[in-house]
């Protein structure tokens, strides 16, 4: 865990000398601007019968929505972010569509300049859950009715998560260092955070405490008070490639504080033309309280892409 969270820490020190060493951009007008981008990525896979090398046909799509909506005036800044996610693969020999990304998260944070410098004080707000059912499958054996034999097996599906099950509220009072929209870190000592969950997962016979995502048995909430950073720094690789990094870090002073909660996603963009893109994801989560290990996600796609018009 801490070569991990030192490993990521210093990926943000390189991203920050990186952008350094650019040119310095002109000031931003005062004022609200927005922009954000819509994507939809698809692939596809085909077999005929005939075909002898392997494979089975499948498909793939993936939705993306990412809106910025920031405000500046004089020593006051407001940044607001919401980003969705929501991609289903299917597979000729699989029973169900599975979801392959299900994302949707709004940052929130307010600062007040102190002293004309980088730093403000600053008070932030994060609210993440997902759009719809998530499952666990599983292979069951067919019986014939007559004689008891296996025949075949057949795939079920468990509903593990929904919309709200679980949901992450977090506040709290803190200090930004700020130096454009493309660069900032946010240090929040005291911060509260709500672990919310469906009662019905809570409530199964045999349940322990803490079994699903931290909250007790036959309750729907869990409270934590802790510390949260959050960073964000986007620079230009090469000429029409990005490289945008995201990184959150909490620890619960409550309980095992030690145990820090990571979630890092990078994001490259590559822009072919004003329709066309192409993209690679690379989200990574530690949480203990949903399992003990590292949740690794990884899209990489061609697809299109619409700026959506910003607000002066």
């Amino acid at each position: 865990m801490k070569k991990v969270l030192f490993s990521l820490l210093v990926l943000f020190t390189a991203n920050q000398v990186i952008y350094a060493q650019e040119e310095e951009k002109e000031e931003r007008p005062d004022g609200w601007i927005g922009s954000g981008s819509v994507s939809l990525l698809f692939n596809q896979a085909a077999f005929n019968n005939e075909w002898q090398g392997g494979g089975t046909s499948n498909y793939a799509g993936n939705l993306n929505l990412t809106y910025d909506l920031n405000y500046k005036k004089e020593d006051i800044t407001w940044d607001n972010r919401l980003l969705a996610d929501y991609g289903l693969t299917k597979s000729k020999d699989q029973e169900f569509t599975r979801k392959t990304n299900d994302r949707l998260e709004l940052n929130s944070i307010v600062g007040k300049q102190v002293n004309e410098s980088n730093w403000y004080y600053s008070f932030f707000l994060n609210f993440k859950t997902q759009f719809s059912k998530g499952y666990e499958y599983s292979d069951v054996d067919v019986l014939d009715p007559i004689s008891g034999d296996v025949i075949g097996q057949e795939e079920i599906r468990t509903e593990t998560t929904h919309f709200l099950s679980p949901g992450y509220l977090q506040a709290g009072p803190g200090m930004l260092w700020k130096k454009d929209d493309n660069l900032s870190v946010n240090i929040a000592p005291a911060t509260a955070r709500l672990i919310f969950v469906d009662d019905a997962f809570t409530s199964t016979p045999g349940y322990t405490d803490g079994d699903y995502y931290g909250v007790d048995q036959g309750e729907s909430t869990r409270f934590e008070f802790g510390a949260s950073i959050s960073a964000y720094a986007k620079f230009k690789l090469v000429e029409n490639v990005t490289f945008e990094n995201i990184l959150s870090l909490y620890a619960n002073y409550l309980e095992d504080p030690q145990n820090v909660d990571i979630d890092y996603t990078g994001n490259i963009n590559m822009k072919i033309n004003d329709f066309l893109s192409a993209s690679f994801i690379l989200q990574a989560i530690y949480d203990d309280n949903a399992v003990k290990g590292f949740q690794v996600r990884e899209v990489l796609g061609v697809g299109l892409t619409y700026k959506l018009r910003g607000i002066n």
